[in-house]
């Protein structure tokens, strides 16, 4: 089965737990293998569909530009939320093209060499961008930022794009999402980086709760302290019946920011 990440996941564990606990459950015992890519597939809902059934989890990494790395979950080896093993030809880099050391903490830039395309058409400055030279080889540069553990494995943070600055630090939007979504009435997040005039831009979660639950902005909030540093949390919570994403289970930041600054009365830029 190929799905799209927690966007696919989520139902069809609630789907199962539903069943299980009507006395009908599922046979799932011919599913071998579930692989995922495009969006986060976090560690606890992984571990749900293992508990169902006894089968191998791919949570694959890359672009249109390039595969990148992999995850693989089973029963006897779970795995954490983006963490990723890296594919042969696969570096991160700083902003000075050096190599990124295993375990110093720093964020980098992922490079994938290999199969790099020529180049985007008809787009020469985004090609010069995204498919560079470094020390003789060529990579692509798809725009993705990590850190790199000790043992040369990557912990992905997300798109350089979709990054938050608020009051001179870098937050991305995927680790607040994951805390929110940690909460039992959570049911989907999206956050973004609205303008402020203190912090810069400040951080909005949009949120939709699961079916029958309750619960508001300070409470979340709250909840989300467990799991982040100060400075990354969200500053907001806007409740919505439902966040919407793109058809193939995607993020839709560009509707997210939009429905933000609307809600709030922040002019669009």
């Amino acid at each position: 089965m190929v799905i799209v990440g927690d966007a696919f996941a989520r139902p069809m564990l609630e789907a199962l737990n539903d069943a299980k606990r009507a006395d009908r459950a599922y046979d799932i015992t011919s599913l071998k293998q579930i692989t995922s890519s495009g969006v986060m597939w976090s560690r606890e809902v992984k571990q749900g569909l293992l508990e169902h059934h006894d089968m191998t989890l791919l949570d694959a990494m890359g672009s249109t530009e390039g595969g990148m790395g992999s995850s693989v979950a089973t029963r006897d080896e779970p795995a954490d939320t983006a963490k990723f093993k890296l594919q042969p030809g696969v570096k991160v880099f700083d902003d000075n093209d050096q190599e990124i050391e295993p375990g110093s903490g720093e964020v980098g830039k992922l490079a994938t060499s290999g199969l790099v395309p020529l180049g985007y058409y008809k787009d020469p400055e985004k090609s010069a961008a995204t498919f560079r030279t470094v020390d003789g080889t060529r990579y692509s540069f798809p725009g993705d930022f990590a850190t790199v553990e000790i043992d040369g494995s990557i912990t992905l943070l997300g798109r350089g794009s979709n990054c938050i600055n608020t009051a001179g630090e870098k937050v991305y939007p995927e680790e607040v999402e994951e805390a929110l979504k940690k909460h039992p009435a959570v049911d989907d997040c999206l956050v973004v980086g609205v303008e402020d005039d203190r912090f810069g831009q400040r951080i909005v979660a949009l949120a939709s709760l699961r079916e029958g639950e309750q619960t508001d902005d300070a409470a979340l909030i709250d909840f989300s302290r467990e799991h982040l540093a100060g400075y990354k949390l969200p500053k907001q919570v806007l409740l919505l019946d439902e966040v919407r994403r793109a058809p193939n289970g995607k993020a839709d930041y560009k509707w997210a920011r939009q429905t933000a600054e609307s809600q709030l009365n922040i002019p669009s830029n």
